[in-house]
């Protein structure tokens, strides 16, 4: 042997974990034996760094915390595999935090292209509100000439008389509009 521990029981104490989870770390493929059958108590330290949730570690764990669900742990391989990992890696706790903060990016990314569609610049808006402004000016306008001679046959009045008191009023209603200070809130 090379002085490495070779019991689970050494190696547990080594790591400060029990044997059970030594055992379920071996199982699930966290940590490795050496190619002789032995534990190299650093390499395995490593392994147990890299491939262990803090969260589910025996007094790390914080009040209120739950165990990551699986079709969370799925989602995060996806996102790590979408990011140029290679097919078959182990997924480290480090590369779901990773992979979490590039799906909250995207998130935030797309989130800022819904804003930028839907938000519109002062200048676009002033130009907006100037031309229905200008549309309604020329529709008011131009409704005494379309309703002079209607209103003129039916009161039995001259239809050039009628015009011409319309468009007075109508005139004199648009420079009303136009002197009422426009408050936007």
């Amino acid at each position: 042997m090379t002085g490495f521990k070779t019991s689970n029981r050494e190696l547990a104490q080594a790591l400060g974990v029990s044997e059970g989870a030594i055992r379920k770390a071996e199982k699930s493929g966290r940590i490795q034996r050496e190619p002789d059958g032995s534990w190299n108590p650093e390499r395995v330290r490593s392994q147990w760094g890299r491939n262990t949730d803090p969260a589910k570690q025996r007094g790390s764990r914080r009040e209120g915390m739950k165990p990551v669900p699986e079709t969370a742990i799925n989602s995060v391989r996806e996102t790590v595999h979408e990011t140029g990992q290679p097919p078959g890696a182990s997924g480290t706790y480090m590369q779901a935090r990773t992979a979490d903060m590039v799906m909250r990016a995207q998130h935030r990314k797309i989130e800022l292209e819904r804003l930028k569609e839907s938000l519109v610049s002062k200048e676009a808006y002033n130009a907006k509100v100037f031309k229905l402004a200008r549309q309604l000016r020329d529709m008011i306008q131009n409704w005494p000439s379309r309703v002079a001679p209607e209103m003129a046959a039916e009161l039995g009045v001259d239809t050039h008389l009628m015009h011409v008191a319309l468009d007075r009023y109508v005139r004199e209603l648009l420079m009303d509009i136009v002197n009422t200070p426009l408050e936007l809130e």
